[in-house]
């Protein structure tokens, strides 16, 4: 008896029957749901045969076309469960007032209120942006794939491998109920105790590490393998982006997997890197999880803007006007993303002089952000504009953007950010830049380039370098969609 326990310690930690929450009735009403729909499409896939097909066609694949609709596929199902968890979180705040609790127990509405948090930014934007950049920039530059096709593959399956642990962590004892950062000593052992942190820690550092693998071989890709002719400044905007966002990726995410490991070592073995007793400080997992978490919003955005120049230039049959000046505001918010963290925790004592400079800074990257967008109007700007979905999506971007923008230039001023910190405000500016910004920006993307994965057409004209500044605008839906080929 003690070898198997020993056996089952080894195996599973300290996960055990008695973690599985098999006392809530709404955990084991979704498990069993997954597992039947789960269940369903595995037995359809037998039934039809298509294991072989998608073990050679798709599994194993190495085409960056393939991993890049692979990539979309996880992100679009992982959007479902992040605002299933939304859509239960605001169902809970709408009806519990008074004596009436709501529906959700604390302890599972903060479970939900983490898982919304990861998935959203973790396991959605980021495969959604990462599959764009996959599919698209090969394309643009001439590349016949990405630098390191089989590195490609496995870094999508590691970010798979995350998104499944998280999936499991809600039904296989609990999920985090620290937050979507894990600020410690919330997420250290004496406060969180049960297994939902460690999954957190693995799923995060799984997904990590393919997200680094691929940027390092997006940016290879671009430096490298561009056709003869294709100068930096002859990329397509879209392939800056991507680039500046690689960059970012190898950059900020290797700080991400040191914080995680580290606490990872204070909940396992006993450390003190972020608890008190030992000299440690929970300030410096702040200062580390911000360190990637600032650069973070930037990995997601600038690519999506990146998007939004193809889309504008393209319906406004027009050159993107500033193309220069476009690559300059890029490269300088790529390089401002590291001056600005401490904005996010201006409340906690950093004092005037610190707050004085991260503030000044969050006002500056507000610059370059703005060109761009002046950038769009001026190409929209005596534009035959033609509102098709791509087209809309950006329109609805630049209204909530500049919402979500103007709030932010409030929050960047210290002060006035120790009234609205930790505020609806707050969540709504977040919302509002990410929403507005990200999701909106990868929607017009999906819907711009989306007759592309389904066209069978094998031409490259991503090899002919283009003799102007600008992309170049495409006339009709026909030749934008197979410009790309």
């Amino acid at each position: 008896m003690q070898e198997r326990s020993e056996l089952a310690t080894l195996i599973f930690g300290r996960l055990s029957w008695e973690a599985i929450p098999l006392h809530e009735p709404i955990l084991l009403g979704t498990f069993i749901v997954v597992v039947l729909g789960g269940l369903a499409l595995l037995g359809a896939i037998t039934y039809f045969g298509l294991w072989g097909y998608l073990w050679r066609e798709w599994f194993t694949s190495i085409d960056h076309k393939k991993i890049g609709i692979m990539y979309v596929i996880l992100g679009i199902i992982m959007l479902l469960r992040g605002f299933a968890d939304a859509v239960m979180m605001r169902i809970q705040q709408s009806i519990a007032f008074g004596d009436n609790l709501g529906y959700l127990p604390p302890h599972h509405y903060d479970q939900i209120f983490t898982a919304h948090g990861v998935i959203m930014v973790i396991f959605v934007a980021m495969p959604l942006v990462t599959g764009l950049m996959n599919f698209v920039v090969p394309l643009q530059i001439g590349a016949r794939d990405v630098a390191f096709p089989f590195l490609n593959n496995f870094s999508f399956w590691m970010t798979t491998g995350g998104a499944i642990l998280v999936m499991m962590s809600l039904f296989v004892g609990e999920f985090a109920r620290t937050g979507w950062l894990a600020y410690p000593p919330l997420s250290g052992i004496a406060h969180s105790p049960d297994v939902g942190v460690d999954y957190y820690l693995w799923s995060l550092q799984v997904a990590g590490v393919g997200t680094v693998l691929s940027g390092i071989n997006l940016m290879v890709t671009i430096v490298k393998m561009r056709a003869p002719g294709m100068t930096l400044m002859r990329m397509p905007i879209f392939t800056w982006t991507a680039l500046c966002t690689n960059v970012l990726i190898v950059a900020a995410f290797p700080v991400l997997t040191a914080a995680l490991a580290m606490l990872a070592l204070d909940r396992y073995l006993g450390m003190n890197f972020f608890t008190a007793d030992q000299g440690g400080s929970a300030m410096m997992y702040v200062n580390l999880i911000w360190i990637w978490g600032h650069p973070e919003v930037y990995i997601l955005v600038l690519p999506v803007f990146g998007v939004f120049s193809e889309v504008v230039a393209t319906f406004c049959q027009k050159r993107l006007f500033g193309y220069a000046s476009m690559v300059y505001a890029t490269v300088v918010i790529t390089v401002l993303s590291y001056l600005v963290w401490l904005h996010h925790f201006f409340t906690m004592g950093s004092g005037a002089s610190v707050n004085s400079f991260f503030g000044i800074t969050t006002m500056i990257i507000s610059i370059p952000t703005g060109a761009k967008l002046f950038n769009w109007l001026f190409t929209m700007y005596h534009g035959r504009i033609r509102f098709e979905v791509p087209m809309l999506w950006t329109v609805g971007f630049m209204v909530t953007f500049v919402i979500g923008g103007m709030t932010g230039v409030l929050l960047a001023v210290p002060p006035a950010d120790f009234s609205l910190h930790n505020s609806l405000f707050l969540i709504a500016h977040f919302h509002n830049v990410i929403i507005g910004g990200v999701l909106f920006g990868l929607m017009a993307g999906i819907t711009y380039w989306f007759p592309k994965p389904s066209a069978t057409s094998s031409i490259r004209s991503g090899a002919s370098a283009r003799s102007g500044s600008g992309w170049s605008a495409s006339t009709s839906r026909s030749c934008r969609c197979t410009c790309l080929a």
